[in-house]
């Protein structure tokens, strides 16, 4: 199926320079919602079209980091089970963690994208070449960023950037 979206010039100049792409995970994988037991954390739901997506992007040469500052068995479980390049977990200062990637995968932070949901992630998104948010991020972050997705945190976002990404690196790309 190709998909017929329309990204606007300036955006799909961004996204084709896009070889890795950054994920928060609470409000952008998931819809924010947790669990508790009387344990600790019990379940986290996970899109499985965002699932998908780390995978098409992986078969276009894009990598997926998440980057959270939660320590969740739970997000290192299916970031594994769903082929993540990296996940960096505990992370206060999220922003920091870019000159450590670029520096890693030798890519410049105009290569990278970013999505977030909150205030600690505005400094990382101001950073990368691109930046975006779940439809239903904090507002106070929404004017800060490349793209306002249509979707939500949870529901299909990540997917929705990640298409974006792979449509804006190739002519007429076949998302299969």
């Amino acid at each position: 199926m190709i998909i017929g979206m329309r990204i606007n010039s300036d955006l799909r100049k961004k996204c084709k320079q896009i070889k890795i792409i950054l994920t928060d995970v609470d409000g952008v994988l998931t819809d924010g919602g947790r669990y508790y037991s009387n344990a600790g954390e019990l379940l986290k739901k996970f899109h499985v079209r965002d699932g998908m997506a780390i995978n098409l992007l992986l078969k276009n040469g894009i990598k997926t980091i998440i980057v959270t500052k939660e320590d969740s068995k739970i997000t290192k479980k299916w970031a594994k089970d769903m082929n993540v390049t990296k996940v960096i977990s505990g992370s206060q200062n999220k922003e920091n963690e870019l000159s450590k990637i670029c520096k890693k995968f030798e890519v410049s932070s105009d290569e990278v994208a970013y999505i977030g949901d909150d205030v600690n992630d505005l400094k990382l998104l101001m950073k990368v070449g691109f930046s975006a948010v779940p439809n239903d991020a904090d507002e106070s972050i929404k004017n800060h960023v490349d793209f306002v997705c249509t979707k939500m945190g949870g529901m299909g976002a990540f997917r929705e950037i990640s298409n974006m990404i792979i449509i804006s690196k190739l002519k007429r790309k076949k998302l299969s």
